[in-house]
């Protein structure tokens, strides 16, 4: 579908007004404890984890606030053209209002720095999706391998390998393992991992394949029982620098903090891998 120049131009003025209200918001929050603001855009997807990850860094910068905007990767790309671009008003290195970028994945991320969105050399790789076989909380007899799932009778549940990405690593893991074979008349296929977490719960399947971040997640009600760390590429996660970052030093110390030891125990224990060369 082609956009006209007026719609852009309407799209474009409402994702500066979304900017100005969220500057706008902070600022309130200056005002109300005196913190200073720190904003991160940022996808949706990720929102456990950020939310977990500023926590945690507002605790070792307790003049700091932390703040989330949350956009797809198409709208964190324009609302921060839209600004960088708009007619209302022009930024300057050092006066933007935002100051780091965290799309779902690196390829978004890879475009912005393109397009010198963000800042070249400022990209920090700290998280990445990990597959995970779950079960019932309940189920007291279950796999402890995907060796155990091989030998056995578990039926599994997997997101539809057309439809998702969540399918398609899983659909290459069990090739490249050889269970793909091992599991024919056991596999459940599911339209995405909501409908693996349904058939899970309610006994269509006995176990199934999501992401750790969901299964930390939904905890309560599904239980962990194997850690998958091969046989799939994951999709890697990292922040970098908005063009006119307000406070780059503060910004270098986020992007750290996200490295650091403390950062990635956070990472883990929100159901996420760690890039190889963060490991520490």
């Amino acid at each position: 579908m082609n956009v006209s120049d007026s719609d852009w131009s309407v799209t474009r003025a409402v994702l500066c007004c979304a900017i100005v209200s969220l500057v706008a918001f902070s600022m309130g929050s200056i005002q109300a404890d005196a913190s200073e603001p720190f904003v991160i855009a940022a996808s949706p997807t990720l929102r456990g984890l950020l939310e977990r990850l500023g926590s945690g860094f507002e605790q070792t910068h307790p003049d700091v606030r932390v703040k989330l905007y949350f956009g797809s990767g198409l709208d964190v790309r324009q609302t921060i053209a839209a600004m960088e671009n708009s007619m209302v008003g022009q930024y300057f290195i050092g006066s933007g209002p935002l100051h780091l970028v965290a799309p779902g994945g690196d390829e978004v991320l890879s475009r912005l720095e393109m397009k010198y969105y963000v800042l070249p050399g400022t990209q920090r790789p700290y998280a990445m999706d990990q597959l995970v076989v779950v079960v019932p909380e309940s189920l007291v007899e279950a796999p402890e391998s995907l060796e155990a799932i091989r030998r056995g009778t578990t039926r599994l549940a997997v997101a539809d390998a057309s439809r998702t990405l969540l399918g398609t690593q899983t659909g290459h893991m069990l090739r490249t393992s050889g269970l793909d074979e091992a599991l024919t008349g056991r596999l459940d296929v599911a339209i995405d991992s909501h409908g693996v977490i349904d058939h899970v719960l309610s006994g269509q399947a006995d176990a199934g394949i999501i992401y750790g971040d969901q299964a930390v997640t939904l905890q309560e009600r599904l239980r962990t029982v194997v850690v998958i760390d091969k046989g799939y590429t994951p999709t890697m996660h990292s922040m970098a620098m908005e063009r006119y970052c307000p406070n780059r030093r503060l910004c270098e110390e986020f992007l750290g903090y996200i490295q650091s030891a403390e950062g990635q125990a956070i990472v883990r224990q929100a159901g996420y891998a760690i890039p190889a060369g963060n490991v520490r």
